[in-house]
């Protein structure tokens, strides 16, 4: 009920605010890339509350269970960079195509799988569909007016959030009537619709070139190095996991000596230098350490039956602040955002004893989600040259990405000694965002016009 209700307001949003006005086939693309989104989303944070269930169900350990969301995880931070890149190169909506096709059969994989290999094998193909988030936006890019982009790359970055939320407010009411399969039947009819509305799209021209193929296994190596070393420090030990960080760090320096040296790189790391970009990324992986980690715990403050209603403030504050994004400076957008992200965690700190504290506090943290992940996308956006979203935008993913299973695994740490603590860190995580924030650029650099 209540995700009907937040898939309702924000129909509703999307209809007045932005389709207004479109033609037919960028009416068509902004529904595929917006339902896309939100079903990838909501994919990667349904099995959350599923996990005790898999353990039952399969047999196995609740911590091999966590390798359900692992796999989406490892799977979507190697495909976003990659997939982007292919769509610069050969044209967005064929490549989405792809992503979309592997999302369905991933879906059918998980709702078949009777044993849990079977399972992590449906969750690791349905986590390479993470990649249409930059695919999504250089496909937007192309299709929308200069007027219209801000608020359609708005909208689309806080998918990220809403999507989240709307995978963890979903799981409850579907485990109380359902088994943990079931979960995945409303995502593959979604993604279903998603991949037909793409399939009907035009398509459109790439540059052309060549895939650099060593850049794409070691940027792939490193990224399963990193967030295997964040997503599993708490169960392998500080030992393995600094181990991981240690080769991550070694395999990232050969990822960047290869790049710098191929004509056509996966990624630009000269572009990743730029201040504007780079300082978006690392804002975007510090916020969203914060953030994540906060709406991580949220959950353990409350009965499970009730995570729904301490949750649903936080989601409805995000659809009434992300179209706010674009009207205000990029810089204090994430500004404003770091502040409330401050506000909540210090909240939460002194009171979080009771459902209406968690309920309040929501609010502020959706608002300030919101606000914040909208104009990061629009920021990177704006920085870079058309040809350029789809890298761009798949760098600052996995900046969000690797930022979140950060701040989630660090929570769930600190968790131990107590809510407070771990809420007074998180405050402090925000901080240091907030005065990442001041480093941001003031206005976007000019770029190369959008189509109308």
């Amino acid at each position: 009920m209540w995700v009907l209700a937040g898939l309702t307001a924000l129909t509703f949003l999307f209809r007045r605010k932005i389709m207004k006005g479109l033609g037919m086939t960028t009416r068509i693309t902004l529904a595929a890339v917006l339902l896309a989104a939100f079903s990838i989303s909501t994919a990667q944070t349904i099995v959350i509350a599923a996990l005790p269930g898999f353990a039952r169900e399969f047999g196995v350990a609740t911590t091999t269970a966590a390798w359900a969301l692992t796999a989406f995880m490892l799977a979507a931070a190697i495909a976003t960079p990659i997939a982007g890149r292919l769509g610069d190169l050969f044209g967005y909506r064929r490549i989405m195509v792809v992503c979309l096709g592997f999302f369905v059969v991933g879906l059918l994989l998980c709702v078949l799988a009777n044993s849990f290999p079977l399972l992590l094998a449906g969750r690791a193909v349905t986590g390479v569909a993470a990649g249409v988030f930059p695919l999504a936006f250089g496909l937007v890019r192309r299709k929308v007016s200069p007027a219209r982009l801000p608020g359609v790359v708005a909208l689309l970055s806080a998918m990220f959030g809403i999507g989240g939320a709307a995978g963890m407010l979903a799981a409850g009411p579907l485990l109380d009537v359902f088994s943990p399969a079931w979960l995945f039947l409303p995502l593959l009819v979604l993604g279903a619709v998603a991949l037909v509305l793409v399939i009907l799209l035009p398509g459109e021209p790439g540059a052309g070139g060549r895939v650099d193929l060593a850049g794409a296994v070691l940027l792939g190596l490193t990224l399963v190095a990193l967030l295997l070393g964040i997503s599993e420090a708490r169960q392998w030990g500080i030992g393995p996991a600094f181990a991981l960080f240690v080769l991550a760090a070694m395999l990232a320096v050969a990822f960047a000596a290869v790049e710098l040296r191929t004509h056509q790189p996966l990624v630009d790391v000269r572009l990743l230098g730029h201040r504007a970009v780079a300082m978006t990324n690392l804002a975007t992986a510090i916020i969203g350490a914060a953030m994540f980690g906060v709406v991580t715990v949220i959950p353990l403050l409350v009965p499970q039956n009730r995570i729904a209603v301490a949750l649903l403030p936080m989601v409805v504050t995000m659809l009434i602040a992300t179209p706010l994004a674009p009207r205000l400076e990029g810089r204090v957008a994430v500004r404003t955002g770091a502040v409330l992200a401050i506000v909540s965690c210090i909240a939460l700190a002194l009171w979080h004893n009771e459902l209406w504290q968690v309920c309040m506090v929501s609010l502020i943290l959706g608002a300030g989600y919101g606000l914040a992940f909208a104009a990061f996308g629009t920021l990177v956006v704006e920085a870079v040259e058309t040809r350029q979203t789809g890298e761009a935008t798949g760098v600052n993913t996995i900046a969000r990405t690797a930022g979140g299973a950060l701040g989630a695994q660090l929570a769930a740490a600190l968790v131990i000694s107590g809510f407070g603590p771990t809420f007074w860190v998180l405050a402090g995580i925000a901080v240091a965002a907030l005065l990442v924030t001041s480093t941001l650029p003031k206005r976007a650099l000019a770029t190369s016009p959008s189509p109308v």
